[in-house]
């Protein structure tokens, strides 16, 4: 399986995240709302894959739900979509070398929330509530046990679980930019995000599909999914901004400038 070196995934990072800066509003909206509810399916997916294990299984269920979790992610990277977090990552990026601003960065943000929340919903309510794949069951207990973890947290532990989740979340988004072939691009999605849904780290658009299929079911409130909302997406932004976004433009800002001054020259 070919792939890039790190200094090379860096500046096509950057390129990614100067594309998605450009990108034009109906089609960022659409892509958004692909990427809202292809994290939901995977979250349904392995919702649906642990919730009749038995207990004495202990933290097994969790590796194999993280294992079908990565689903999500596979169709955004592979078939087509856009996912807030992995735009934590690739904006700045971009932002920093000098090909995108930061008023790009914020509409760009801001759209792919929105867009990101209605797929995520569309799916907990239509798959989940009207056909009642979080409603029945083990399934509505896993759903509602998930959701209350979650809403649970305190707002410093929800804001460092963040982190810590879209860390992991872009790194596999980064690795994948790394990848020549569909095969390469999925494994390179597949640890990382295992990884993040095991350890049990908070994810802005996963919790936009499990919070909702437990208000729909006819637990929490939507104040309590605007509770844990606001450190999530707090925290997510540091973990892809900061701890991958900033350090690897730090590392590689020499080779990025000259790519950068080379594109301004080129369009001059």
């Amino acid at each position: 399986m070919a792939f890039h070196s790190p200094q090379s995934i860096a500046k096509l990072a950057v390129e990614a995240g100067a594309k998605k800066a450009a990108m034009p509003t109906g089609q960022t909206l659409l892509l958004g709302f692909l990427g809202g509810a292809f994290i939901a399916l995977g979250f349904l997916l392995d919702i649906r894959v642990i919730a009749n294990l038995p207990a004495q299984w202990g933290t097994l269920s969790s590796l194999l739900g993280g294992s079908v979790f990565p689903l999500g992610l596979m169709l955004i990277v592979i078939a087509g979509g856009e996912l807030l977090t992995g735009n934590m990552m690739a904006l700045p990026i971009a932002v920093l070398a000098r090909r995108a601003t930061v008023g790009q960065l914020f509409r760009n943000w801001l759209l792919i929330l929105i867009s990101n929340f209605i797929g995520a919903v569309f799916v907990a309510y239509f798959f989940g509530h009207i056909v009642g794949l979080t409603e029945t069951g083990p399934f509505l207990t896993k759903t509602v046990a998930i959701a209350q973890a979650k809403i649970d947290d305190t707002f410093i532990k929800s804001l460092i679980s963040a982190v810590g989740c879209n860390w992991l979340v872009c790194l596999g988004v980064w690795l994948a930019y790394g990848a020549e072939d569909i095969g390469g691009k999925m494994l390179a999605i597949w640890f990382p995000i295992m990884g993040f849904v095991a350890i049990g780290f908070q994810h802005v658009v996963a919790n936009m599909f499990v919070i909702p299929a437990a208000i729909f079911a006819g637990h929490f409130s939507w104040a309590d999914y605007f509770s844990n909302f606001i450190p999530v997406v707090i925290g997510n932004a540091i973990g892809g901004a900061v701890f991958v976004a900033l350090i690897y433009w730090v590392s590689y800002k020499d080779s990025l400038q000259n790519q950068s001054d080379a594109k301004l020259k080129k369009a001059a």
